[in-house]
C-alpha cells in the first residue's frame, strides 16, 4: 500500500486530541492509539512517536491475523515479536509499539473499533498504590455507570509486549465469560488505562470517565472509605432506556 489508508486523518485527530497537554493523560512518547482498518487490519501509533504532534509518519497498519497468530501460539520472546512485526507490516515506515500486541487483543472483540492507551496521573495515583483493585469495586456515581458499564479489568503488573496481551487475552475470555460483555476500562497496575470503543468517540469518552472516577475514588479515599452505589441501583441505571439513548447520543461520530 503506498497511499496512506483511509482512517488515517481520522487517528492523527485522536491522537493529537489525546495529546493536549492539558489533558494530563500522556507526556512525550507516552501511550498508544489504534482504530480497525478493514476486517483484518489495524492502524496504530509508532514506538517512540509523541501523540501531541503526530502527523502521518507516526502511524502504521499492520495485519492483524500476524498478531493473533502469535497470541495463540507457543513462540515467546522478542526475537518472535521482532519477526511477526516484521511480517504484518502493510503500510508505514517505522515499527508499530510493543503495545501494539495489546490494541491487537482488544480489536479481537468485534465491537471493539478504537482503543486508546494512556497513563493519566489521576487513574496511575491509584493504580500505584495498594488500592487499585477499588477502581474496580463497584460504581461511585451514575454517569460512570453510563460510560463504563458495570464492570471493568483490572489486571497486575506484567512485562509490556507478549506476555502482557496474552495475559490480558485470557483475563479478557474470562471477564467475557463471567459477565457476558467486555469492559470498556482495561486497568494496568502501575502502568496505565486501555479505553476500547465502538468508535474513537467512545474510546475517548470511556478515557475521560475512567479519569473523573480515579479522581472521585482519590477524594473518597481521603475522606475515608468508598461508599459504592448499591447493586440494583447500578444495574437499574445501566439498563434504563434513556440511559441507553443516552449512550448513544454520546456515540456520535467525531472524536470530541
Amino acid at each position: 500500500m503506498t497511499t496512506p489508508p483511509a482512517r488515517l486523518q481520522e487517528l492523527i485527530t485522536l491522537s493529537r486530541l489525546i495529546g493536549e497537554p492539558g489533558r494530563d493523560l500522556v507526556i512525550l512518547a507516552e501511550g498508544n492509539t489504534s482504530v480497525r482498518a478493514g476486517e483484518s487490519s489495524m492502524l496504530v501509533k509508532a514506538t517512540g512517536s509523541a501523540m501531541a504532534d503526530a502527523d502521518e509518519t507516526d502511524f502504521v497498519q499492520v495485519d492483524l491475523h500476524h498478531y493473533w497468530a502469535l497470541l495463540d501460539g507457543e513462540a515467546d520472546g522478542d526475537g518472535a515479536v521482532t519477526k511477526m512485526m516484521s511480517a504484518a507490516g502493510q503500510w508505514g515506515e517505522k515499527r508499530p509499539s510493543v503495545e501494539s500486541l495489546l490494541h491487537a487483543v482488544c480489536l479481537r472483540i468485534p465491537e471493539v473499533d478504537a482503543v486508546v492507551h494512556t497513563h493519566p496521573v489521576a487513574v496511575n495515583a491509584v493504580l500505584c498504590s495498594d488500592k487499585a483493585d477499588y477502581l474496580v469495586r463497584g460504581s461511585l456515581f451514575p454517569d460512570q455507570v453510563v460510560v463504563l458499564g458495570r464492570h471493568n479489568l483490572l489486571v497486575p503488573y506484567v512485562d509490556p509486549g507478549l506476555p502482557l496481551a496474552r495475559y490480558t487475552q485470557r483475563a479478557l475470555a474470562h471477564h467475557q465469560e463471567r459477565y457476558g460483555s467486555h469492559p470498556k476500562a482495561i486497568y494496568l497496575r502501575n502502568h496505565g488505562l486501555f479505553a476500547l470503543g465502538s468508535s474513537p468517540a467512545q474510546a475517548v469518552q470511556v478515557t475521560e470517565m475512567a479519569v473523573k472516577a480515579a479522581r472521585v475514588l482519590a477524594g473518597a479515599l481521603a475522606a475515608g472509605e468508598p461508599v459504592y452505589l448499591e447493586e440494583e441501583n447500578a444495574e437499574r441505571i445501566h439498563t434504563r432506556p434513556d440511559e441507553e439513548w443516552r449512550r448513544r447520543v454520546l456515540d456520535a461520530p467525531g472524536t470530541d
